[in-house]
Order: structure tokens, then sequence, then C-alpha cells
């Protein structure tokens, strides 16, 4: 394991992923379950999560009763066509192409196909990375750490010129969010679920793993995105998510 890893070129391109919908039952609320690519012009492919595991495209409802995760919302769609692979596809590439994989932190809707991507690196938190296991749902902790090259960061990094990983505890211990600089788009804030929604400021981030670790990096990374005059896309936003820009469409 080491923290020592950099990118060669700067981001060229950023697509959305669409891993499904889900319904939280608090609310209730329909949410976007997302990933992310980014290009560089040097040709790297980075992939950040890899949404829900392929068994709930095959058997949802068994998925959730195995999981347990009934007690906390229900998936509404999450079909083949939203697994890592046919996403990637929409935009003409393949798993093979993907350089570098960044788990944003390792609840069940972010790590689902993170075995999926053989030889590939993992950029991670240490503090998710210590955990015996990946967060998953409901301390079931159904995953196992794959055996890959892990990177890992406790603090704000600088990946690349352009690509800043910064470390926001909070909604979990290793909650990763990231700005990207793109060539025509400018600076793009993806919170990741350091802000899985607006709304979440105002409701100061309960339910949080760390409520104040979660109002302080949530704070901070809307005033560096004013700063900055960023697009903000957040992690699960239902009013942002209809909407949003997907695969194969990109941001440049």
């Amino acid at each position: 394991m080491s923290n020592d890893i950099t990118l060669k070129g700067k981001p060229k391109r950023l697509a959305v992923l669409d891993y499904g919908l889900f319904e939280v039952h608090a609310g209730p609320r329909t949410i976007g379950i997302c990933g992310f690519v980014i290009e560089t012009d040097a040709g790297e492919v980075v992939l950040i999560d890899t949404g829900f595991p392929a068994k709930y495209a095959e058997d949802a409802e068994a998925a959730t009763a195995e999981d347990d995760l009934g007690s906390f919302g229900r998936v509404l769609s999450v079909t083949p066509d939203n697994l890592p692979s046919a996403q990637l596809a929409k935009l003409g590439l393949a798993k093979t192409d993907v350089t570098l994989m960044i788990q944003s932190h390792t609840h069940i809707d972010h790590v689902g196909d993170m075995a999926g991507f053989r030889d590939v690196p993992i950029l991670i938190s240490a503090a998710e990375r210590a955990l015996p296991r990946p967060l998953y749902w409901s301390g079931k902790q159904a995953m196992e750490w794959p055996d890959r090259q892990y990177h890992l960061t406790d603090q704000d990094m600088t990946l690349g010129e352009g690509f800043e990983v910064l470390h926001c505890p909070g909604h979990a211990p290793g909650q990763l969010a990231f700005f990207v600089n793109l060539p025509r788009t400018g600076w793009v804030l993806l919170t990741s679920d350091a802000i899985s929604r607006a709304s979440e400021i105002d409701e100061k981030f309960a339910g949080s793993w760390d409520v104040d670790q979660a109002i302080f990096h949530g704070d901070r990374l809307m005033q560096m995105a004013r700063d900055r005059g960023a697009t903000v896309i957040f992690g699960h936003s239902p009013e942002q998510w209809p909407d949003l820009r997907k695969a194969p469409d990109w941001f440049e």
C-alpha cells in the first residue's frame, strides 16, 4: 500500500454513470446512484465508484433480503444496463480501459463491483481501508477487500493537474470528494456523499457517521465551489438527478 500516485495528464472530459434508482424510506425520496469517469489528455481513464452489487440487477428483492437493506429503503431500478460494464460501454470503453479506480467510500451503493476490475489499482481513504471489511451495509460485512494495489490518503491531495481529491470524513470515516477542472466547463465539484443533496446542508447532515465533521466539510466544499465558480454535482440529489447529463454524454 502507498499514497504515491500521480496522473500524467490533465482531465479532458467527465461522464456521469447511471447506476440505477433507489428509494430512501426517510422522506421518502428517490435518489439516483451515480459513478463517474474522468478521461485525461494522456489517455488515462479514472473510474469513481461502481454502484450496487450485480446481484441487485439479477434479483433485487432477494438481494435486499440477504443484505437486510429493506430497513433503509428499496431498489426501484437496478438493471444490467446500470452495471459498470454497460455504463462504460455507453462511452465506448471497457473495464480493461480503466487505469485507476477511486472509491469515494465503501457503502453498498458505491462498492458493488470493486473487485471486478482485475489489476486496476484503487485509491481510497486510509480510514476506510483500515476497516476489516468494506462498510457495505448494516454491519453484515458481506464483502472482502479485493487483492489489489491500494493507494491511501488521509488528507486532501492533488492527484494531477486539475484533479483534486478532498478528504471529507463525516458521512463515512473516509469519505472523499473531488474537484475536476475541465477545458470548457471549468471546475466541477463531485461531492459524492460528503453532500448527498443540497437540502442536507440545511438539515445539518442529520444521521451522518460524524455530524460535526460532515457539517464542517460540507461548508468548506461549498465555499471552495463558490470561490472557483464550480459546477456542483451532488451525490444523491432527487432534484438534480432527473435532468443531469449522463453517459453517453460528456462534460468537457
